[in-house]
């Protein structure tokens, strides 16, 4: 359902006539009859446009209706003459005007002659004009009259002339006031925006009214309007020429000089080889007529900027007529200059602006092409054939172009191919397109391409619609599945959405135009719809959710009869295919799949209802779906509809109101967030439609056809929307509780505020439900207690709730509780916790609505002002405003006096920062625009500004000295005091803080005299101990001080930054209107300049930014020019200092001076030509490469950190590309410093260009395709690059390639390689480009030579981009003929390593590649596997390292993995296997190890030794090698090593690779994917347990102990058992004690987790085959889990817990016998309640599978009935607690059973000892944020079990009289009650703010505690069947 948006009502400005003109009026016009004066009176006297305008169109028909001789009527005239005055005053934009002009076209024509006159009259007047400032007006005047309206055009005819000298006097004007305003924007802006009107007038005249200058303009030259036109051309030439006027301007002045000169210029024919001329530079003097030279002659005779070539481009293809050939050859010669022209310039141009205007002109430039092609000649098809050489240009532009940044860039690339298409379409016609080479290369070419460049997508798109879907699916079939299979990237997903939709809708009418009948359909579904369903079943969580998005609607749209498809194939297995927490299943799938359809009004909910497609269960199961998303989809199957005013029915009510009892607790932000746009959706939608039936219901007729009908009443509906509303509202603020999370209060809060705002409409209309109605005091206290949340979203979402409900919630709390309520604020805003301020401050903006406020708070606080209360003109916030700031300020004040005295008494009892910000906060919600009290706010803003400028110096040395995280003025020894005293001297205070002077302790009774330091005594205590004046203890850390010091600067920034919006921003007003004065505002400018530049901590100086930033926006609006001029004069002052190599702050990243001049920079304003910018990107790439070695490096270092901030600068965007590339150029040169600051802060840099180029990295995988480009594509964006790296490679191969074996490392081949890392090439590299990439494949090669490891790494990962596929065979043959024989002379091993690691990459990525089984590929691996054969000897012992023996291993075990693969194309490779075999045979694993651990290499070695071992293993025992009969397979049939002799190895990593290798293997088995090959891999597992046992034993690497456990784990025990006695001499339970003991002794958690696993899989099978357990172990097992399902245990444990309660479901927890006995079963219970209530939502969800075996269980047992299986924790949760008592009445337990799960109910806290920690907490810790477990709700689950024990009860009709367990549980609940009361009314007035953790505690034990003693009392009474109905409790 959309929904829709209120229409904008028309705003129509009224006209008024003046005094004379009514007069005149009031002359003529007669009352007893309606005349044109008297109508023109009345409409004049009316004060609404839109009336005026009903008014307007009444003059035509008064006036046709008038006589013949009426034209000669006085009034007429008078009426005519004040109708032109009324249209030249009327604003350009005003709909008067334009009905005003439409009538007058319908004037008779007896009254034109008059008309005309009176229009001549009133433009002559407007002519006259001379106030530069008022042109604007005149302008738009003379182009309303030019555009559709007679009388205007014939008035502009009449004075064509004077017109004519108008233009051109003030083309000239603006031009001159224009140079005159230089450097205030805001004015040069809306001059620039004048002349490009002027402009444009001036060319519609001469387009318009032609005729006029055809009749005399080539007569004579001396005549005026030859030259005023001469005038308009020179003044277009100067504009197209000045580079300073804005793009828009000098674009329209492009089009304004062709178009004169084409009006102009006579023989017309000669016009093309004039601009082709100018175009191409090669204009002769002697051929242009004189005119042309004295008014263009810049054109002519300077070289014309490459800007203005383009602008002139853009006017010939805009202004000169491309069709019907009527230019002939001249014409068609200037379309192909052109196209050379703006080709040349794409490789010039890097601009963003530029680049945008060059891509649209280019599409121009091809739309006429395809206008001249038409009627062109046949030399010009040949010239424009898709073979032809400017096409192949064209393409080459559109490969480098599709994937640029730019969006507009993007589009246009796209519109330039698809008219390509056209193009060579129209040159081929006749001929057969699809069979067309040119079309079938194109395919070719993008076919090859990855599926991750985005211009394959549009591309393709266009290309179907030439050749159409079939053509393409006959090259590949599976491109419609790899399409989808991209869908699971969010940014690729809307191209491919896009070219699927091309692609289906495209066959599908190829099919209907191929087929008669219908037949075709089904081949249709199982190539676009088929594909869809699996993976909407099975897919992975994004890219389902992006195939929904985008493609089911599109497919839907398409095709609509596809749904009852779908629908039948998800419904089949929707029961038995729920899907999971990961994937969506069927029933997830169908969901999605209803949802698409109704939403798009495929599909009525009731029709799938009644027809079956869905049932309410279904639903329901969606509804509590463990995979959010499903939820998602069934919630929006009830939401959202096509019509938004569909009635909502009572099943959808009820659905909605259970999916809120389990959804609202999600940790989700996007879930929480659909939720809510759902539930908004459908308030609207009962908003809606109770509209439309309460007008049905006033409709009395259309009524008793409802009530004859079968639907229901009107007034029924309206009467459930109420009660559904109405219980909506109790259900979110019951979950408003005491302790309930963040995710419950953020989601119960939003949807109230939607409902708030839904729900209000104005006066007067009949409203279905009313929020306010539903609120009383208690829920005003709840959603007031909302602020106290350490969640500021929670505070932001109940403050607007309140603010909508203020009336009602002022008029329900009394004044006593609103005092509380500003006391607590009071008390909050200067808590040392950081939070509490901000509780403080959202307290006070609710409070200062109140309006007696004044009366009730501040009273006790303020002198009171009786003058205040008399004006009543004040709103009542604003005076609460004043006040509360006032009283903020007096305190803020007085506290920073005392800070003065002593800051570390300040920072433990009274941090100022609070106030500041309740002040800020207090600030922003006022309306500054609308202020009374204006005298008053210009004081408190000094005072304010004063303040914090003292609070500042208190606290800004801290921020600003070198290490600001640990200070603090304390230390008690002198050497110590010495080093303090050394950074108070470097940071030289500006205050007085008497602490700073001398280091000193602050301790009653501290009276040590010393001589060297009067104020120190030794302490052991790092935390300096204080008493205030209360007396109490605290203790000051450091942390605490720097808090202090830094929030406060933070405040003081936000807040100055608030203050400097007061200053007036328009043009009209004067600065001493404003709140705040210039020379204040520049005072502040000055702050912020010095703490920027000076603060060390990152907290400080970030948000002084922020405050800055604040400051430059406004700067630039203002219309006082010497604030304007400040950030240029800042800008270049700070540039001075860095240069001059200053006092500023070089470490830290340059702290603060980046984020100044970020600030600076980004406040320019974006249409400018960003003039700061370009100066300050020249001066510090100029300082960050210093030409010559200067005696500091600091400059360098600033320029660096400056350069990083600005090119991570989002808000630059674009404008910052064209420093790109001297940016990595000055990064690499950087690397070669000799100054680690240097190189430190190039590395950074670096770092931030890569993200620059290629994009935020999205995943892990360094070498994903992501952020990678084509070299073309980076090379033509960074020309200056190429030749760049290029040079810098070949100096560092050069260093590599010296014959002397000296390490010589150069420092800037890993960034070389790094970038070149990330190109790639593509198949589109054509001839043309001029950027190959072929020049750096020797010298990457040549980096494989390096010293260094990781860069012979990085160079075989380089060289993979460069080569493309079909030369890789070429490539690998000749670079392993490069190594050495063994008999070589000199061997080089890094070299030999460098190139086996190039060979390795490059196979991967040929192995990987889409190439295989083509012939050619085979006979390429044929040689290669020929030519590895011949340098075998570099994996045996004569080579001696092990290194390089490694690594031609690990090529070797590359291609045996892919040629295992082939063997079952049937290519034996027998000879291969057997070379394979003798390397092993020859192998150290073999003969044994003679080295120790510590040999280079080794390791590595016997890792890739171990892995050929297992691949050869795997190969060697499969079948076609153990059947066949030749002798060489006999012979590779017996490998040398068995899997066993790997698991004897001394060395673990082979042992771990064995294990490893097992494992897989084994999980193969058990999950059925080795079946049907044979035995291959189970005759490698034959006997494996006894020696797998032996291990388990002896092993002592843990990592290979956890590996083995698994496999142990993973076997079947009925394998395993039997071996135990003969290989480890254990029993079977004695192996279980074994198991139990390495749980609880083991100290790794992942050995405890598998060891608890086993250990439990073996209770199970023990207990399962009647062997006996002790029933001591059975306990120590069972306590071990309960261990294991601990809140404070690790992930990896939990998870293990639950996969064993899962396990253990059905046989033990919901066994018909109790097994283990009650208590240990229900322990086991609780277990599961604990994980389906831990923080981490993994756990939860596999908690819950316990239930889902549960619930499958019981659903199989019992029958048919649905039940809830695959549901989320909450749902889970309530399942379990139901269960679990149909468990006690199973088993025949409730009556002992029932007093446990009242323990569980009433918990274990012991409430003092948790209150005393708690109160420690509170003090101790700075941030607390009260509970660990942000996600469980004690609560929720007492209400939840209580609601069950209550079932129970009534059903069973228990009691319990004399139960003694029940009467000690009484005993205890009593006294446990009785404590609460007391601990809560010890509290403080307002427990919620000041002992928020201690209340929230206590106010659930109340709960817990009552709840408890209900069921008690219940249970001791006899008359429980009495009770009433527990589902109201």
């Amino acid at each position: 359902m959309v929904l829709k948006k209120k229409k904008k009502e028309i705003q129509v400005d009224a006209f008024f006539l003046d005094h004379q003109q009514l007069e005149k009026l009031q002359r003529f016009s007669k009352a007893e009859e309606q005349n044109l004066a008297s109508l023109l009176l009345h409409c004049a006297q009316l004060n609404n446009g839109i009336q005026q305008i009903q008014c307007i169109k009444k003059i035509m028909p008064l006036m046709e209706k008038m006589g013949q001789n009426s034209a000669c009527d006085p009034m007429v005239k008078a009426c005519l003459d004040i109708l032109g005055e009324t249209y030249f005053s009327l604003g350009a934009k005003n709909p008067l005007k334009k009905v005003l002009a439409s009538s007058l076209n319908g004037l008779p024509e007896r009254f034109m002659t008059l008309a005309v006159q009176s229009f001549v009259c009133c433009l002559r007047d407007e002519l006259k004009t001379t106030d530069v400032y008022l042109y604007r007006k005149v302008l738009d005047n003379l182009s309303s009259c030019m555009e559709d309206f007679s009388l205007g055009r014939a008035s502009v005819k009449n004075l064509f002339e004077e017109v004519l000298q108008f233009l051109q006097k003030s083309l000239l004007d603006i031009q001159e006031e224009n140079r005159k305003n230089h450097g205030n924007h805001v004015v040069q802006t809306q001059l620039m925006h004048d002349l490009l009107i002027a402009i444009k007038v001036s060319m519609m005249l001469v387009q318009k009214l032609q005729e006029n200058i055809q009749g005399s303009l080539w007569k004579h030259h001396e005549s005026f309007v030859w030259q005023s036109m001469c005038s308009l051309l020179k003044s277009s030439t100067n504009f197209l020429m000045d580079a300073a006027l804005l793009q828009t301007v000098q674009t329209t002045s492009g089009l304004a000089v062709i178009l004169f000169s084409k009006t102009m210029y006579e023989p017309a024919e000669e016009l093309p080889s004039l601009v082709s001329d100018l175009l191409l530079g090669s204009i002769k003097h002697t051929d242009v007529p004189v005119w042309f030279l004295s008014n263009c002659g810049t054109l002519c005779t300077e070289e014309c900027p490459d800007s203005v070539l383009l602008f002139l481009c853009h006017g010939a293809l805009a202004m000169l007529e491309w069709k019907n050939g009527s230019m002939g050859e001249n014409g068609e010669k200037l379309l192909l200059d052109i196209a050379s022209v703006l080709l040349s310039l794409s490789s010039e141009l890097k601009e963003s602006s530029m680049a945008m205007s060059l891509s649209r002109i280019l599409a121009i430039w091809t739309n006429s092409a395809q206008a001249a092609l038409v009627s062109g000649s046949p030399n010009l098809k040949i010239k424009l054939n898709g073979n032809s050489d400017i096409i192949g240009k064209l393409l080459e532009y559109i490969y480098t172009h599709w994937e640029h940044p730019l969006d507009a860039v993007r589009h246009q690339t796209k519109l330039i191919f698809k008219n390509l298409l056209q193009i060579h379409r129209t040159t081929i016609t006749g001929s057969n397109e699809k069979s067309d080479p040119f079309f079938a290369r194109l395919i070719k070419h993008l076919l090859s391409l990855e599926w991750h460049v985005k211009g394959k997508y549009a591309s393709l798109g266009c290309l179907v619609e030439c050749v159409g879907t079939e053509n393409i699916l006959r090259l590949d079939r599976t491109i419609p599945v790899q399409i989808l299979d991209v869908m699971n990237d969010q940014s690729l997903a809307p191209y491919a959405s896009d070219l699927l939709e091309t692609m289906f809708t495209n066959h599908k009418a190829h099919f209907t135009l191929s087929f008669q009948e219908s037949t075709w359909i089904d081949q249709w579904h199982d190539i676009w719809v088929s594909p869809l369903l699996v993976i909407l079943c099975e897919g992975n969580h994004d890219q389902t959710t992006y195939i929904i998005d985008y493609y089911l609607p599109k497919l839907l749209k398409c095709s609509p009869d596809s749904l009852s498809y779908m629908i039948r194939i998800l419904q089949a297995s929707a029961d038995a295919n729920l899907g999971s927490r990961s994937t969506r299943g069927a029933l997830g799938a169908l969901m999605a799949c209803l949802r698409t359809a109704r939403a798009h009004g495929h599909l009525e909910l009731s029709t799938m209802m009644s027809s079956g497609l869905v049932s309410t269960e279904c639903i329901k199961q969606g509804l509590v779906h463990q995979h959010n998303q499903v939820c998602i989809d069934a919630l929006g199957l009830l939401c959202e509809t096509h019509r938004s005013t569909e009635i909502v029915s009572m099943e959808e009510m009820q659905l909605i109101q259970f999916f809120m009892m389990y959804n609202l607790n999600s940790q989700s932000p996007s879930v929480r967030q659909q939720i809510g746009s759902l539930l908004r959706k459908l308030f609207c939608r009962i908003q809606e439609s109770s509209q439309m039936l309460y007008k049905l219901e006033q409709n009395k007729t259309k009524q008793e056809l409802l009530e004859n009908s079968t639907k229901r009443h009107p007034l029924g509906i309206l009467q459930q929307y109420k009660d559904f509303m109405s219980s909506v509202c109790d259900r979110l603020f019951e979950v408003l509780f005491p302790g309930s999370s963040h995710p419950t209060r953020f989601s119960a809060l939003t949807i109230l505020g939607s409902v708030a705002e839904t729900f209000s409409v104005p006066k007067g209309q009949a409203q279905v439900f009313q929020l306010d109605q539903e609120i009383d005091s208690t829920r005003v206290r709840t959603l007031i207690q909302c602020f106290a949340s350490t969640f500021e979203e929670v505070k932001v979402l109940a403050f607007g709730l309140l603010m909508k409900l203020r009336d009602v919630a002022f008029n329900l709390q009394d004044s006593e509780n609103l005092d509380l309520l500003f006391q607590a604020a009071m008390d909050l805003s200067t808590s040392t916790k950081p939070y509490d301020c901000v509780t403080a401050s959202y307290l006070l903006n609710f409070l200062v609505h109140h309006k007696g406020l004044q009366h009730i708070c501040l009273g006790k606080w303020l002198e009171h002002n009786p003058q205040m209360d008399e004006n009543t003109l004040v709103s009542t916030v604003e005076k609460n405003t004043l006040a509360v700031i006032k009283l903020l300020l007096v305190n803020v004040e007085e506290e920073i006096f005392q800070a003065k005295k002593s800051l570390l008494q300040a920072a433990a009892s009274f941090p100022m920062y609070g106030r500041v910000h309740c002040i800020t906060g207090a600030l922003q919600q006022l309306p500054f625009n609308n202020l009374t009290l204006v005298a008053e706010w210009k004081e408190m803003v000094a005072r304010l500004i004063l303040m914090s400028y003292k609070l500042s110096a208190v606290v800004s040395p801290v921020v600003q000295s070198s290490s600001p995280e640990g200070l603090i003025p304390m230390d008690s020894d002198s050497e110590s005091a010495g080093r303090l005293q050394m950074i108070l001297h470097e940071i030289q205070p500006q205050d007085t803080n008497d602490y700073f002077i001398q280091a000193k302790i602050l301790k009653e009774h501290c009276k040590v005299e010393s001589e060297k330091l009067a104020d120190h005594r030794p302490m052991d205590n790092i935390c300096t101990e204080m008493r205030g004046k209360e007396r109490q203890t605290c203790d000051v850390t450091a942390q605490m001080v720097l808090v202090c010091c830094w929030r406060s600067m933070k405040e003081v920034s936000l807040l100055l930054g608030t203050l400097c919006k007061l200053l007036p921003s328009h043009a009209t007003s004067e600065p001493s209107d404003g709140l705040i004065t210039v020379e204040q505002v520049k005072n502040i400018g000055d702050y912020f300049k010095h703490h920027l530049l000076q603060s060390r901590h990152r907290g400080a100086f970030e948000l002084a930014y922020a405050g800055f930033v604040q400051l430059t926006e406004m700067l630039s609006r203002c219309n006082s020019e010497s604030l304007r001029k400040m950030p240029v004069q800042w800008l270049s002052g700070v540039l001075e200092e860095i240069k001059s190599s200053s006092t500023l702050c070089a470490t830290r990243r340059s702290a603060g001076i980046p984020f100044y001049i970020q600030a600076l920079l980004a406040s320019e304003p974006k249409k400018s030509k960003t003039d700061l910018l370009k100066m300050t990107m020249k001066e510090l790439i100029s300082l960050a490469a210093p030409l010559n070695e200067s005696p500091s490096v600091i400059p360098q270092v600033h320029a660096l950190n400056i350069l990083r901030a600005l090119f991570r600068d989002t808000r630059l965007g674009e404008n910052i590309m064209p420093y790109v590339a001297d940016g990595i150029q000055v990064a690499i040169l950087g690397f070669t410093s000799p100054v680690w600051a240097v190189r430190n802060s190039s590395t950074l840099l670096f770092s931030a260009l890569i993200t620059r180029i290629f994009g935020v990295k999205r995943g892990k995988d360094e070498n994903s395709k992501k952020n990678r480009m084509t070299g073309r594509e980076f090379f033509s964006r960074f020309p200056s690059l190429y030749p760049f790296l290029l040079k810098q490679l070949e100096v560092v191969t050069n260093t590599l390639n010296s014959e002397v074996e000296e390490l010589k490392i150069h420092p800037s081949l890993f960034l070389l390689l790094l970038i070149l890392g990330r190109l790639y090439p593509s198949p589109m590299d054509g001839t043309y480009s001029a950027l190959s990439m072929a020049p750096f494949v020797p010298f990457i090669i040549r980096c494989g030579h390096s010293p260094v490891y990781r860069s012979r790494e990085m160079s075989g990962r380089a060289l993979v981009p460069f080569v493309t596929v079909n030369e890789v065979p070429h490539t690998v043959l000749s670079l392993l003929e490069g190594l050495p024989d063994s008999t070589s002379p000199c061997i080089r091993q890094n070299n030999i390593h460098g190139t086996l690691l190039q060979v390795f990459h490059l196979l991967q990525s040929y192995l990987e590649s889409k190439q295989l089984f083509s012939l050619g590929f085979q006979q390429g691996l044929g040689d290669i596997i020929a030519c590895v054969g011949t340098k075998l000897w570099l994996a045996k012992r004569p080579n001696p390292c092990l290194v390089t023996r490694a690594a031609y291993l690990d090529v070797l075990v590359m291609l045996s993995t892919h040629l295992g693969k082939f063997q079952k194309q049937g290519m034996p490779l027998f000879g291969f296997w057997e070379e394979m075999n003798r390397v092993i045979s020859d192998s150290e694993l073999m003969s044994g190890i003679p080295y120790s651990s510590a040999v280079p290499g080794l390791i590595q070695y016997l890792q890739s030794i171990t892995k050929l071992v297992i691949e050869v293993l795997l190969v060697t025992a499969g079948s076609d090698i153990q059947s066949s009969s030749s002798p060489v397979a006999k012979k590779i049939a017996k490998p040398p090593l068995s899997i066993v002799h790997l698991l004897h190895c001394e060395f673990h990593e082979v042992r771990l690779l064995a294990l490893e290798a097992i494992l897989l293997w084994l999980k193969q088995i058990n999950s059925k994917q080795i079946a049907e090959e044979g035995g291959g891999v189970l005759c490698l597992l034959i006997d494996l347990e006894g020696a797998l046992l032996t291990m388990a034993l002896k092993e002592i690497n843990l990592q290979c102990f956890c590996k083995v456990l698994e496999i142990l784990y993973t076997m079947d025990l009925r394998n395993v058992l039997p071996k135990t006695e003969c290989s480890i001499k254990m029993n079977p339970n004695e192996l279980l004690t074994w198991s139990l003991n390495i749980v609880d002794t083991a100290n790794s958690t992942e050995v405890q987790s598998i060891a608890l696993k086993f250990a439990s899989k073996l209770v199970i099978h023990l207990l399962q085959n009647h062997q006996q357990i002790s029933e001591e172990v059975l306990k120590t097992w069972v306590q071990l889990l309960v261990y294991f399902c601990g809140d404070e245990q690790q992930t990896e444990m939990l998870l293990a817990a639950a996969e064993v309660l899962k396990s253990i479901t059905s046989f033990l927890l919901i066994n018909e016998k109790l097994i283990l006995g009650l208590s240990d079963t229900l322990a086991m219970w609780k277990c599961v309640v604990l994980l389906l209530q831990n923080e981490d939502l993994v756990v939860r969800d596999a908690a819950a599978e316990v239930i889902q075996v549960a619930q499958s269980e019981k659903k199989s047992s019992k029958g048919t009935e649905f039940a809830l299986r695959v549901v989320n924790a909450p749902m889970a949760l309530d399942l379990t607690f139901g269960i679990l008592c149909e468990l006690l009445q199973q088993w025949g337990e409730i009556r002992a059973g029932v007093p446990i799960l009242l323990e569980w109910l009433l918990g274990d806290s012991n409430l003092k000892r948790d209150s005393e920690t708690s109160a420690l907490e509170e003090d101790d810790y700075l941030f607390d944020k009260g509970e660990v477990n942000f996600w469980a709700e004690k609560l929720t689950h007492v209400r939840q079990l209580s609601k069950h024990l209550l079932q129970l009860i009534s059903m069973t009709h228990l009691t319990l009289p004399d139960h003694e367990e029940l009467n000690q549980l009484s005993r205890t609940a009593l006294d446990q009650a009785q404590l609460v009361g007391h601990l809560l009314r010890v509290l403080p007035p307002t427990p919620e703010f000041s002992k928020t953790a201690e209340f929230t505690r206590l106010a659930i034990q109340n709960e817990r505690i009552s709840v408890c003693l209900k069921i008690l009392n219940l249970l001791k009474s006899d008359d429980t069947c009495k009770n009433e109905n527990p589902e109201n409790y």
